[in-house]
């Protein structure tokens, strides 16, 4: 099963490790799915981490480790190519990477935005909880 973790996703199972997002990385650290990623989401995932709130409760040597890891374990998708279908056009990248690594999934905790397109090009985009409920049946 490939799936693209939202950067959200990522950001919150950093902040808090035993939360729903943490259960999801935690079942792709255990083999049970593969995650495809990006450039542009790894930049995205720099950017954020350098944020002041979120460089308070997130040392830079942690979030480093982290998107090395998220590089070295992920499949890199190579071919993004263009989309504009989000609601939030800073979001299109999440579908690209879905469409040009042809995910299973798209998991994300953005309900306005990506949530609301539901499905694009055979990805089925859901929430943390949906994709809990559907890996551990």
């Amino acid at each position: 099963m490939l799936v693209v973790i939202d950067s959200n996703i990522f950001i919150s199972y950093l902040l808090v490790p035993n939360s729903q997002p943490a259960k999801v990385i935690d079942l792709w650290q255990r083999g049970k799915f593969e995650v495809l990623t990006a450039q542009p989401q790894l930049d995205e995932l720099m950017r954020v981490t350098r944020y002041p709130k979120i460089k308070e409760r997130i040392s830079a040597h942690e979030a480093g480790r982290f998107i090395n890891e998220l590089r070295n374990l992920s499949i890199f998708v190579e071919y993004l190519p263009k989309v504009d279908v989000s609601p939030d056009p800073y979001d299109n990248y999440l579908l690209s990477i879905a469409s040009g690594g042809k995910a299973n999934y798209l998991v994300t905790g953005d309900k306005r935005d990506v949530l609301s397109i539901k499905k694009y090009e055979g990805t089925a985009i859901v929430s943390v909880s949906d994709f809990l409920k559907q890996t551990q049946s």
